[in-house]
């Protein structure tokens, strides 16, 4: 069976005129699942060859599938049926409509029912390359469950039937709720499994070492990727290690080394010997174990709705839009900043109140701490905090820097930090201190969300990367403190502030709050 394939890749490499390689589409870490053209000519095949006759596709995708369908319309069932049995008899309990037999409403109560499901199915809402992580997957249950109800409202003004506003104000925001609420409980199962190391795909990564390196560290040290690697191929086989993944072989053995891995996966990087006649025929051969055929182009740290694939006379292009935050996006941005501020400064008074009377308590000093820190643009603004620290603790952190060897790093961090009070220990946990910055979104100078405000002499040390970091407002919360806190490195921290910064988008805003409630609810052991 794999004969015919070293045969076909071994010819391609002694051609002597090759055509441009695809290096520059496929060589980094973000996936682009390709499908076979089912128009495209046959791959031919050597005598050997056998054809597998059924997919080798993990059984817990179809199983999580299944789990979905019968959520989604346990949902809707529950929606519409109470819907139905405590605000209709309030309303009305027949339909009505010119020229039509009056109907219960349970009739198109359960039609409603039936086509919401259909639509979820029609929009892909369980696809299997976007359930689980991402966006998408909560964006195609909106567009399917609008679709739905404007369905249900051009049938009603055609038909001149009267349906009750209830429908339309109730049950379509509980249902649609719903859904989302069973897809992000689904998802956390999911991820928690996942983290485990069950309901994964087994994947092997093909192409040069330093493209393989960069992806596997990309791929571990993203929790929710649903991969785990296996085994990489490099064109030349060398039998090093790339860290603690074993490279199973060759290029040219490349369909041998890949069953014997017993993946489901390839993740295609790049390689100058990945010329577009062995990308083709190695596609034919994964075709033929109908596998998962994943090609990373080379772009890190670039979010999903920033990219469009679009195929150009047999090339898949692959388009990257620019997030820009200006125009409308700031005016929305800055809306939801003030009443956000505005909302949250009502609910937490009491709570400022008492953690001013405890400060107060503890010890001598001021119950506020301001300092100066760096906003968009390099500017400067005094930020307001409740103070967690003794006195004089500023003259106190080069030294205490020094001592941990950290004074050339941008984020200045000390670890056990002795000047800490006890009530600041508390309220650091918590992000209780952090409550008084409320003003600083008010007065504009931040934002609820964005990279954390650093200090002058922090930012001098940037270099020209990092100093994209103030392209938009710091913020009370950003990406790096809902996804490790205390516990990442200041590179880990930096890269995920940038990418914040590459891919900004409201909906992001508002998952990054969504995991801040946690993380100050139950802020683990990363906190401090």
């Amino acid at each position: 069976m794999t004969a015919g394939w070293g045969e076909r890749t071994r010819a391609v490499r002694r051609r002597s005129a090759r055509s441009a390689t695809l290096d520059e589409l496929v060589s980094g870490t973000t996936p682009l699942v390709l499908t076979p053209d089912p128009f495209a000519e046959p791959a031919p095949r050597s005598s050997t060859a056998a054809i597998p006759l059924k997919r080798r596709e993990p059984p817990w995708v179809r199983r999580y599938a299944s789990r979905l369908i019968y959520t989604d319309a346990l949902i809707l069932a529950a929606t519409l049926v109470g819907f139905g049995a405590l605000v209709l008899p309030n309303l009305t309990t027949t339909l009505s409509w010119p020229g039509g037999p009056d109907l219960p409403y349970i009739v198109p109560l359960a039609i409603i029912c039936v086509l919401w499901l259909l639509c979820l199915d029609a929009f892909d809402t369980r696809d299997r390359h976007i359930v689980g992580h991402g966006v998408v997957e909560y964006r195609r249950i909106i567009s399917a469950t609008f679709f739905v109800f404007a369905i249900v409202i051009t049938v009603a003004f055609f038909l001149r039937i009267e349906v009750a506003r209830a429908l339309f104000l109730v049950a379509l925001p509980i249902g649609l709720v719903g859904l989302l609420a069973g897809r992000w409980g689904w998802r956390q199962w999911l991820r928690a499994r996942q983290k485990a190391g069950a309901f994964v795909y087994r994947a092997v990564v093909l192409g040069d070492r330093a493209k393989l390196a960069h992806i596997i560290t990309q791929i571990r040290g993203t929790h929710g990727t649903g991969y785990t690697i296996v085994g990489a191929i490099t064109p030349r086989g060398t039998r090093t290690a790339i860290g603690d993944v074993p490279v199973l072989g060759a290029l040219a053995d490349a369909e041998e080394a890949f069953d014997a891995a017993n993946a489901d996966t390839l993740i295609v990087a790049g390689a100058d010997e990945l010329d577009p006649g062995t990308m083709r025929r190695l596609g034919w051969a994964m075709a033929d174990r109908a596998v998962n055929w994943v090609v990373a182009p080379a772009l890190t740290d670039v979010a999903g709705p920033r990219i469009h694939a679009r195929p150009v006379a047999g090339l898949p292009l692959v388009h990257i839009d620019f997030p820009r935050l200006e125009g409308y996006h700031r005016v929305v941005k800055r809306t939801f900043d003030i009443v956000g501020s505005l909302v949250l400064l009502v609910l937490a008074s009491p709570i400022m109140l008492a953690t001013a009377i405890a400060i107060r308590i503890d010890g001598p000093g001021p119950v506020f701490y301001t300092q100066q820190r760096v906003g968009r643009q390099g500017t400067t603004f005094a930020m307001i905090k409740f103070r967690s620290m003794v006195r004089g603790a500023d003259d106190q952190l080069a030294s205490l820097l020094d001592l941990q060897g950290t004074t050339e790093r941008p984020f200045f961090k000390v670890t056990d930090d002795p000047r800490i009070t006890p009530v600041g220990r508390l309220i650091r946990r918590h992000s209780i201190d952090e409550l008084p910055q409320l003003l600083n979104v008010l007065a504009g100078h931040m934002s609820l969300v964005g990279p954390r405000p650093q200090r002058p002499a922090e930012v001098t040390l940037y270099d020209e990367v990092v100093e994209r970091r103030l392209l938009v407002k710091p913020g009370m919360s950003g990406l790096w403190q809902v996804s490790g806190r205390s516990r990442l490195s200041w590179e880990d921290a930096i890269r995920l502030d940038l990418y914040y910064v590459e891919n900004w988008s409201f909906m992001q805003d508002l998952v990054i709050l969504f995991r801040t409630v946690r993380a100050v609810v139950a802020p683990g052991e990363t906190a401090h």
